[in-house]
């Protein structure tokens, strides 16, 4: 049963699989992600799910829109299609009801395991020109060095984007130059990446601290493997520590 994998509460990510189809204009597909969390489940191919919001705003997704749905269960993740079929407002609640048109499968991509952590980063937007010689270059660099950096805190990375905290809204689909450091068998390894954001809201419990979620889509092929890497190796040292190896 549905159920034995998902509950109530549990994140779910909703990617509009239209624009996951569709590469924009710079080649690259930016994929509309809204995040929100379960909050019944009616039958085997029915859920409801909380409306997503930008900051306080609701995102009213169309009746019959389509997307690839992902699960954060504490079992792990899962992943299938699903359809809109309904909205509506209950005991001041915003509802979406989805409809799932695939089996619930288990989500085995490694690109996006997220490993949580603790990450000094610095970052800044990119203007259009800038992005164009980055893209054209097919190089990512810190382009003008004068330009102020902002500080922010990474709190999980994937092969794929990373999750942040700053001081600083960044505007959904804004370009941002991406630095930061894991540490290495001798010494850190330093990442300069260009990030695309998906989403950016304020946090609950801090007013001016905000949450980003940052796709990865200007990065090398070492760099990534070299994260994806990173992270299973950190999962590993978990899981002995845990056994008290």
């Amino acid at each position: 049963m549905i159920t034995d994998y998902i509950v109530p509460g549990d994140k779910i990510e909703l990617t509009d699989k239209r624009s996951a189809e569709r590469p924009n204009k710079d080649g690259i597909i930016a994929r509309k992600v809204y995040r929100t969390r379960v909050y019944d489940i009616t039958s085997e191919d029915e859920i409801k799910v909380n409306m997503p919001m930008d900051k306080d705003k609701l995102i009213l997704l169309p009746i019959d829109s389509e997307f690839d749905l992902c699960f954060y269960t504490q079992n792990g993740l899962y992943q299938c299609y699903g359809r809109v079929t309904d909205r509506y407002k209950s005991k001041n609640i915003y509802v979406l009801v989805l409809e799932l048109t695939t089996p619930l499968k288990k989500f085995q991509r490694r690109e996006y395991y997220r490993l949580n952590c603790i990450l000094n980063m610095k970052c800044r937007m990119m203007e259009d020109d800038e992005y164009a010689m980055v893209n054209e270059l097919n190089s990512v660099q810190f382009v003008n060095t004068d330009l102020t950096l902002q500080n922010g805190t990474i709190v999980d990375i994937s092969g794929g984007g990373a999750r942040f905290i700053s001081k600083v809204y960044f505007p959904p689909d804004s370009k941002l130059l991406f630095k930061f450091a894991l540490p290495g068998a001798k010494e850190p390894v330093e990442y300069e990446v260009v990030g695309r954001i998906l989403a950016c809201e304020e946090t609950e419990k801090m007013k001016g601290v905000y949450q980003n979620h940052v796709q990865f889509i200007k990065i090398d092929t070492d760099q990534r493997e070299s994260i994806i890497k990173y992270i299973f190796e950190e999962e590993r040292r978990k899981r002995r520590r845990e056994r008290g190896e």
